[in-house]
């Protein structure tokens, strides 16, 4: 077991490329905690050790490795730049042109819209740190901005967003000279960065008696086994066979192999927990500056983990955000075109709408379990929150992206590996 781990050090490309990306995440927790000029931080902290638990800004203190505690220059993350590629993956349903460019022009189609996210990610940035700072000013209770003048702002913002663009850089360049997916490494790294934190907190709980034993060993457990589910759910996947006739091509014979076309049961990730929590999250947002008391208070009941209300509507709009969002990125239609374009049938089942048909309904029944399971991991820990009073951090959505981010980037390892003849990393 070592010796499989030391492997990826013994290729020096591969030790680079580690190397590389150890360093990028430690610029970035370095930048966690460089403060935004002209505001109060301590201000910030007090009211987050007070109040930000299970709030939309303990969600977002979560994504952004705690930067928003500190409202440092990363108080924005990557998520401007999450936000600009889901819009861009919308607008290539919209408009069938930027699907095209992307699927035809190769390469090039794709750089492409990279830059146009890009583009969009500015003024996104613009938007949510003005909104962000706007938040945090009302959430501090009006003592994280002393000074309103427009200077003092333009210098807030402009930083906000340059951090934000900073980091979306950082991403671009860990994806291409370091290893796994840059700006998913990023959120990674924020998360796991705050573990020892957490830990920390909840056995002073223990100590103070706030909490008991049992609950905290039913903490780790719980945790440990929905590491185990979230793994098998998330690489489950439906094989559907695809058989292709033989052609003669020339003197040669092409085709008339089978391969599949694996279809996993949780096809939108983390994307339907981060919409249904936004969508929550807007009532509370708009009350937290008009301060009109009934607003204020529906907006209080909307709350995943606070009202029951907040907690089913959360569970709803995750299953209906995944078949949303399912169904944007898998056109039953267009692999069914494509099959019976280069000759290939699934065995009883005819080519063209019969197929399509197929892929369609097996794609549902998938969705559905992939949906409910969405749904569980991401409201059972706020019911245990309510019974134990701990927060299980490790859970839910930082649960979700943590395992993903892990078994994406040890396979893109292995792959290296193995390409150089080694073992791997496991025997």
């Amino acid at each position: 077991m070592i010796g499989g781990i030391a492997n990826p050090f013994r290729i020096p490309e591969l030790r680079r490329r580690l190397l590389f990306t150890a360093a990028m995440l430690a610029l970035f927790r370095m930048g966690a905690h460089l403060p935004v000029p002209g505001v109060n931080v301590e201000a910030v902290r007090t009211q987050f050790e007070q109040a930000a638990a299970g709030t939309a800004f303990g969600f977002l203190n979560l994504l952004v490795g705690g930067a928003l505690e500190n409202f440092s220059i990363f108080a924005l993350g990557v998520i401007p730049y999450i936000t600009a590629s889901i819009i861009m993956s919308l607008l290539q349903v919209a408009f069938p042109n930027l699907k095209k460019m992307a699927q035809e022009e190769g390469e090039a189609g794709r750089r492409r819209i990279g830059w146009y996210t890009l583009y969009l990610t500015i003024p996104l940035a613009v938007l949510q740190g003005w909104g962000q700072a706007g938040l945090i000013q009302a959430f501090s209770q009006g003592r994280a901005i002393t000074d309103f003048s427009p200077l003092n702002w333009a210098l807030i913002l402009s930083t906000l967003v340059a951090g934000s663009m900073v980091l979306t850089w950082m991403g671009g360049v860990m994806t291409e000279h370091g290893v796994g997916n840059g700006v998913s490494l990023l959120i990674f790294g924020g998360i796991v960065a705050r573990i020892p934190q957490q830990l920390a907190a909840t056995v002073a709980q223990v100590r103070v008696g706030t909490t008991s034993v049992g609950w905290l060993l039913a903490d780790v457990a719980i945790v440990l086994a929905s590491i185990v589910a979230v793994v098998l759910v998330t690489q489950a996947s439906r094989r559907i066979p695809v058989q292709y006739a033989k052609r003669v091509v020339g003197r040669r014979v092409l085709g008339g192999q089978t391969t599949h076309i694996p279809l996993r049961i949780v096809q939108a990730g983390v994307i339907p927990i981060i919409f249904a929590i936004s969508v929550l999250q807007f009532p509370a947002t708009v009350a937290s500056f008009v301060r009109w008391e009934p607003l204020v208070e529906w907006g209080n009941r909307l709350q995943p983990g606070q009202h029951p209300l907040g907690t089913a509507l959360y569970a709803v709009l995750i299953v209906l955000f995944t078949y949303f969002y399912t169904a944007v990125q898998f056109d039953p239609d267009e692999i069914a075109e494509n099959i019976k374009k280069y000759g290939g049938f699934i065995p009883g089942i005819r080519p063209g709408r019969p197929t399509s048909e197929f892929l369609a309904k097996v794609t549902e029944r998938l969705t559905f379990v992939g949906a409910l399971f969405l749904a569980a991991i991401a409201v059972f820990p706020l019911l245990f929150r309510q019974s134990a009073g701990l927060t299980l951090y490790l859970a839910g959505t930082s649960l979700l992206i943590v395992v993903g981010v892990a078994l994406e980037t040890m396979k893109q390892l292995e792959a290296y590996v193995l390409m150089r003849h080694y073992e791997g990393f496991m025997r």
